[in-house]
């Protein structure tokens, strides 16, 4: 309970202040491909921190304008067999890249508070994306289905985890986590960790996790994590939101719930297109009434930019 409390109130001192909640960015690979930038490979946005590392400035930068308070780093995708496969370069140069990620979001930040006197300093969420994305990059974050033991997944996680620790990252998101396996594998690899995670999971509906499995029983697994101070979901439709909030706060209620949703659009891993209707007639108002349900954290996923973060920062001003 000690450590608990020192770790909650170390978020509360550290991330929010008197922020009565914290405003994420958008998609990173949205906006990078809105400026131009071809992301269709096995690394997605991560490939940029080696060929265009400007074009992530430059779509933090975006989110940063948006009224974004927190930004996700391009680091989603990144993995060191991965980048020596595709980019040619050695295992330490690929660990080099991956920690640039957060040197990138650092530039970002300090480009827009030169411009912004007065502001608080945003905060820097340092991205570990799910083993099966990161490995088969085939859309099973959406199925849940990959072959995988716990160990071989504690392995990579632990591995690329560990990178990133070692930048100046405030925070760590583990995000997209689609099954069960997975959930149960980095209770352990996150305890070991020294900087504050939340975890937040791709879901198939309000109550299941991509592979079906129980939200609440998945969130359930870090109620008494000593570093993982919030639960969440992301890149799950909309309309699912609401209600996950509930699950979430009822499984964890000692945690803060971060929830940032996709437009609602179906992902096709075959060409890395996305299809069907966006559900985001009124983001503004849906993200009210996320907040209103319990929300402390919230942004967007894929196909969410910053026009849709600055229509969200605008309709929650009054809650400030």
């Amino acid at each position: 309970a000690k450590v608990l409390s020192k770790m909650q109130n170390f978020v509360q001192d550290n991330l929010f202040g008197d922020r009565s909640f914290l405003l994420l960015d958008g998609g990173l690979a949205t906006q990078t491909e809105a400026q131009g930038c071809d992301i269709t490979n096995h690394l997605w946005s991560a490939i940029l921190l080696k060929t265009n590392p400007r074009a992530i400035i430059n779509a933090h930068r975006a989110y940063l304008d948006a009224g974004a308070e927190c930004i996700i780093t391009a680091s989603y995708q990144a993995w060191q067999q991965g980048m020596v496969e595709l980019l040619g370069v050695t295992p330490e140069e690929a660990d080099d890249l991956t920690r640039s990620s957060v040197t990138l979001a650092n530039t970002a930040i300090t480009e827009f508070t030169a411009e912004n006197a007065g502001i608080e300093r945003p905060l820097i969420a340092a991205s570990i994306g799910p083993y099966g994305g990161v490995v088969y990059h085939n859309g099973c974050e959406y199925t849940g289905v990959y072959h995988a033991t716990g160990d071989e997944i504690a392995e990579l996680q632990s591995q690329r985890i560990a990178v990133l620790e070692q930048t100046n990252a405030d925070l760590l998101a583990v995000e997209t986590i689609p099954n069960a396996t997975e959930a149960e594998v980095l209770v352990d690899v996150l305890a070991a960790v020294q900087k504050p995670a939340w975890i937040s999971f791709c879901c198939r509906d309000a109550e299941h996790l991509s592979d079906g499995t129980s939200l609440a029983e998945a969130a359930s697994r870090f109620v008494d994590h000593p570093q993982v101070f919030a639960v969440g979901i992301n890149c799950t439709k909309p309309v699912y939101t609401r209600e996950s909030i509930a699950v979430l706060k009822n499984a964890a209620p000692d945690k803060k719930v971060v929830v940032y949703p996709n437009s609602g659009e179906t992902f096709r891993s075959t060409d890395n297109s996305w299809h069907g209707a966006s559900e985001l007639d009124d983001t503004a108002e849906m993200a009210a009434q996320w907040l209103d349900a319990g929300a402390d954290i919230i942004g967007g996923c894929c196909r969410m930019g910053p026009d849709h973060i600055r229509a969200i920062r605008q309709r929650l001003s009054e809650y400030r």
